[in-house]
């Protein structure tokens, strides 16, 4: 990865945090640079039909066994846009070939007459929970994708533009064989899981995992929902009360009693195991 384009796209959007959007600023002679290095984008429109559509092409010419590969890889390089797909991976894997199906996902009131209703694809969120699709994407910036999938592995998995983003980007890229001190990052991660007290909620985990797989909070955060996209950490139940406000999808009613779920674990990185 080009350090100077990695550093012009991270530096458009992050300064000990996000820079506001009326305070971004990225210069057109940068902004070529970065997109010669294919770190940086024109923004897309494209509708959910055709969305879904490269989505399914695109999980059909992508193998597994790469998938597996590139989150293996990922655990001591931090390359995180390799981490990134394994979930993009699985999300696509169970989205039917389908047409924008409109459900109503919110409703807004101005002095107590509704004004609106928001929208997403019915068939996009039932084929899994955190799923998301609008009817078009208009002029989207991917590039803030991108960042996102560097620099902590993604954070709107489930969304099919983000599905359809980070899936074309790993398609292209060159993924090397995992090394045994990957592999065996990856068996402490799953011996922590496996040790984790009946009670824990996924925060504990997190905290558990700082010793384990170098990385801040938000990466471990990712790599926790990751897991449980693929059904890794597999709830036990849904009928479990939620500790406070919190930022977790596929992993809020996890708890340590579910342990990990040796079948998910098998499906992906048996070869490895």
């Amino acid at each position: 990865m080009d350090k100077k384009a990695k550093k012009i796209l991270f530096s458009t959007y992050w300064k000990n945090g996000w820079i506001d959007s009326k305070d971004r600023v990225l210069s057109g002679q940068n902004f070529e640079y970065a997109k010669s290095q294919d770190l940086m984008f024109d923004p897309i429109s494209i509708s959910h039909d055709a969305c879904i559509e490269a989505i399914e092409n695109l999980v059909s010419e992508i193998s597994r066994e790469k998938i597996a590969k590139g989150f293996l890889s990922s655990l001591t390089s931090r390359r995180l846009d390799w981490r990134s797909s394994l979930s993009s991976y699985s999300i696509a894997k169970k989205i039917p070939v389908h047409k924008y199906t409109p459900v109503i996902t919110g409703t807004a009131y101005t002095d107590g007459k509704l004004t609106s209703h928001s929208y997403t694809c019915g068939v996009c969120r039932d084929c899994q929970y955190g799923v998301v699709g609008c009817q078009n994407y208009d002029d989207a910036d991917i590039n803030v994708l991108n960042f996102e999938r560097i620099k902590w592995g993604g954070v709107r998995h489930g969304d099919i533009l983000y599905t359809y983003f980070d899936l074309s980007q790993f398609s292209n890229a060159d993924i090397p064989e995992p090394d045994d001190e990957d592999i065996n990052c990856f068996k402490e991660i799953l011996k922590t899981i496996e040790f984790s007290k009946p009670s824990d909620y996924p925060s504990a985990l997190e905290k558990r995992l700082a010793g384990v797989v170098k990385s801040s909070k938000a990466e471990r955060q990712v790599l926790i929902e990751i897991l449980a996209s693929i059904g890794v950490l597999k709830p036990g139940s849904y009928d479990r009360p939620v500790k406070g406000r919190n930022d977790w999808v596929f992993v809020e009613y996890w708890r340590g009693e579910d342990k990990y779920c040796h079948k998910a674990v098998g499906e992906y990185f048996g070869k490895y195991l």
